[in-house]
């Protein structure tokens, strides 16, 4: 069974071009499976085996002592029943993937800013110090793209086409795809750039110290975090803001403006539609406008 697992990890590296992340966590998942049912061949994996194992990760607790949620639990299925479709497609005997269902979830809740909250952040994130250039250029890079805070540190400013308006990321799993940004985002980076006086490559970087090329200045992602938390706090907004939650907002700002769905799967960088399914608290909303006006 280790065998097998180490060619499935194979198989998810080289032809499936997994990310390194996603190959280590069904490594883990499937580790604590193997050695919890204590099988020597595939066709000991019963629908009987994947119950008990149900049992044992719903009384399994995380360091803390807590029970592990369904959310979590769900990955350790996932990752098993993704493991029975490559022994299947191997012609081995084995369950029948789709004979292991996930456990069902509540409805994902979202944090999202109304646009009003969103002009009031830019307002706080105004100033005339290069710091606070760089701040504002963060914060409507992030509502105009919907980047990722991974995707957002990462950016090299050579690799962004700010005449086009436009550049490409490369997101989870290794995708890639076209990003695109409003003039006014564009004119606010050049802006930022022709200030900075800096060699570094990176898009947003440090102000706090003298530049250097022994120094890697790129902000992290813990950088972005606080920079959006101190820019809320400014503008009064009670909520959490966080980069995710800018990304929640760019999502639901198009789909309230008419755009389908799809087009924001698609701009968002998700692989499945489900994914994208989270934000119908906005078309939900839509369907009783359109309720509202046309019955009476």
């Amino acid at each position: 069974m280790e065998k097998l697992k180490k060619q499935y990890l194979e198989y998810l590296e080289v032809d499936k071009n997994s990310a390194s992340k996603t190959i280590e966590n069904y490594n883990r998942y499937l580790s604590v499976f193997l050695k919890w049912a204590k099988i020597s061949k595939p066709s000991q994996i019963t629908d009987r085996l994947v119950h008990d194992f149900r049992l044992y990760l719903s009384r399994r607790t995380d360091q803390n002592g807590d029970f592990i949620g369904v959310k979590t639990k769900n990955y350790y299925i996932i990752a098993l029943r993704n493991f029975l479709k490559f022994l299947a497609k191997q012609g081995i005997k084995s369950l029948p993937a789709e004979r292991v269902e996930l456990s069902k979830t509540k409805d994902r809740a979202i944090d999202f800013l109304e646009i009003d909250e969103i002009v009031e952040l830019f307002k706080a994130s105004q100033g005339k110090n290069l710091k606070d250039l760089r701040d504002q250029a963060i914060l409507e890079l992030l509502f105009a793209s919907g980047l990722r805070v991974s995707e957002l540190v990462g950016l090299d400013r050579n690799k962004i086409n700010l005449k086009k308006q436009e550049f490409s990321v490369l997101g989870k799993g290794s995708k890639r795809r076209i990003v695109f940004i409003s003039k006014e985002t564009a004119d606010l980076i050049k802006k930022y750039l022709n200030k900075r006086i800096d060699t570094d490559m990176a898009l947003f970087v440090r102000h706090n110290r003298e530049p250097s090329k022994e120094l890697d200045l790129r902000l992290t992602a813990r950088s972005i975090q606080r920079i959006i938390q101190n820019c809320a706090l400014k503008a009064g907004i009670v909520k959490k803001v966080t980069p995710h939650v800018m990304r929640h907002s760019f999502a639901t700002n198009l789909l309230q403006n008419g755009a389908d769905i799809r087009s924001v799967q698609a701009l968002l960088g998700h692989s499945s539609i489900n994914t994208t399914q989270i934000y119908t608290h906005v078309t939900n909303r839509s369907l009783k406008e359109i309720y509202n006006k046309y019955h009476s």
